[in-house]
């Protein structure tokens, strides 16, 4: 009883205004137990509150109605994107301006449902849009509409009873038959059909598609092409030969062209030091290596200390010698990696205490070869003579497995590029907009139609539209064939109907019946023209 009592006037308590509460705390500690009648009551007015986990079992069929529920919420909500004549979608941010998007996968990381395990349902199929992304860059909306058709159609047959386990061994076997026919169907790209690719991608924005193929055509299929924002309205292009970082000359004195405030040497020497330089006399031998031979010479260390920058000054300014010397790019273990990078380039020599070279023992041996150095205030381009292009092939391979082996995206973008700035040319498309929200949506835009391109220029291209995709479902019977199990043959009979739903989609979404033109695009026979090309949705009802 008195236990009862005693829990009671502890809820009674915790319901009483503020200033009782107060008083009554203060009241028991005048007893010599009173410290711990007061743990006590605080203990009972704050309760443990544990994160239980919610339990979902299947039995009358309500957990997989809800994982679909959350399938079909994202999948129609990102599936408005798809096609020629998709719609935009606005996402609302906490900070900064509402952002307008037609990428699937950008829809689908800002999808949050309310239910629980409906929002299960919706991150399933977002693991697909973000795989894709990973891998292919574009096709993100395509992926996740076909994952809603396999389980809508899947749910329909396991609902009849159907084994799922033997289902799903059918879906993994037809699907990786589909694959060998689909790279069957495709053809390689030829270089006038690049700019058609990226148009496409781009919502049939030919300028877009036309600065890709440009840039494409410049640096070479497998050179690199990077997107910044610009600070105009205007979109451009331009091309960097050469490593280029953002760092600059220690001291402007280093100019050699007061006008440009820049320092130009051409068939220049690099010494590459990862310390700080503190004493001139540790470089002496280099120096005066390079006033004998007469060829210009650029420094990149650590840090250079006041004493032998001002003999480095001195002497340029006296005409003595032809020198310049910067930081190294980059902090801590990628400031080394990217000296590593400049020393593949030129075939120069790090000096590193760690593998026994000292810097006041080194002689010209460890100088490497640029066929020309430019720097800024801020920016220093070092373009290679082309006698290592050996050991850079190698470096690119073995940061492409670093790459491999990354977990974050942020490490990810740094290796890539260090392969850019390696690769000798880079093209750079600057993406321009009059506000920060357009700026946003054009530059997701052409990052899809830049790695549809890409995508392209590496596996091929195959007819578009979703007819590749309906035209698969055609061989699917063959594959059926091969499946020795009935049920496993029903897993084939699912992807199948799957795979026509991404056209009825784009159908839908330029305002036709999908089913009619599925019927239509099944009737084009090879020998058809037609049957290269693939559904094109009408602009207007007179074209």
């Amino acid at each position: 009883m008195a236990s009862a009592f005693s829990a009671t006037s502890s809820l009674g308590s915790s319901l009483a205004p503020p200033s009782n509460r107060l008083s009554s705390l203060v009241s028991v500690s005048t007893n010599p137990f009173g410290k711990s009648q007061a743990f006590a009551q605080r203990k009972a007015r704050f309760p443990k509150i544990y994160a239980a986990k919610q339990l979902h079992f299947n039995k009358d069929g309500t957990a997989i109605k809800k994982l679909q529920a959350g399938v079909n919420k994202l999948a129609d909500l990102v599936g408005v994107t798809l096609g020629p004549k998709g719609r935009n979608v606005v996402l609302e941010s906490k900070y900064g301006s509402p952002r307008i998007v037609n990428d699937g996968v950008t829809v689908a990381r800002e999808v949050e449902l309310e239910d629980p395990v409906e929002n299960i349902g919706a991150k399933l199929v977002r693991q697909a849009a973000s795989k894709t992304n990973d891998l292919a860059g574009d096709g993100t909306t395509t992926s996740v509409v076909l994952a809603q058709g396999l389980i809508a159609e899947g749910v329909k047959v396991v609902a009849a009873g159907a084994n799922p386990v033997l289902i799903t061994r059918g879906i993994e076997k037809t699907t990786k038959a589909l694959v060998a026919e689909l790279k069957k169907m495709s053809k390689e790209v030829e270089d006038s059909e690049l700019a058609d690719v990226a148009a496409v991608s781009a919502g049939n924005n030919y300028e877009v598609g036309n600065m890709i193929a440009e840039a494409m055509a410049k640096v070479g299929r497998k050179g690199v092409v990077t997107l910044e924002e610009g600070k105009s309205a205007e979109n451009s292009l331009y091309v960097v030969e050469g490593m280029q970082f953002d760092r600059g000359y220690i001291s402007p004195y280093f100019v050699t062209d007061s006008e440009k405030m820049c320092a130009e040497y051409e068939n220049c020497k690099l010494f590459l030091v990862d310390k700080t330089i503190t004493n001139a006399r540790d470089i002496i031998s280099i120096l005066e290596d390079a006033i004998k031979g007469g060829y210009p010479l650029l420094i990149i260390a650590e840090d250079i200390e006041q004493e032998p920058l001002a003999t480095l000054v001195v002497n340029k300014l006296r005409g003595t010698i032809k020198i310049a010397a910067l930081k190294a790019p980059g902090f801590g273990e990628r400031k080394s990696q990217y000296l590593d990078d400049i020393a593949a380039l030129t075939g120069a020599t790090v000096i590193r205490e760690e593998v026994g070279l000292q810097l006041e023992k080194v002689g010209p041996e460890v100088l490497g070869n640029a066929g020309k150095v430019v720097l800024t205030k801020d920016t220093t381009t070092i373009v290679g003579d082309g006698s290592t292009e050996e050991v850079v092939k190698k470096r690119v391979e073995q940061i492409k497995n670093l790459i491999e082996a990354a977990e974050q995206d942020y490490e990810k973008e740094k290796l890539n590029e260090r392969i850019a700035k390696l690769s000798g040319g880079v093209a750079v498309i600057q993406v321009g907009a009059q506000t920060e929200t357009e700026l946003k949506e054009k530059k997701l835009r052409v990052d899809d139609a830049l790695n549809a391109t890409k995508a392209a220029v590496e596996e091929g291209i195959v007819v578009g539209g979703g007819c590749t995709l309906l035209r698969l479902a055609a061989k699917v019977d063959a594959i059926k064939a091969t499946l020795a199990n009935d049920e496993e043959k029903v897993g084939a009979e699912i992807v199948k109907k799957a795979l026509s739903y991404p056209l009825k989609l784009i159908a839908k979404n330029a305002g036709v019946n999908g089913s009619v033109v599925s019927e239509k695009i099944h009737l084009i026979q090879p020998e058809n023209e037609n049957f290269r090309s693939g559904y094109k949705p009408k602009l207007n009802k007179s074209s």
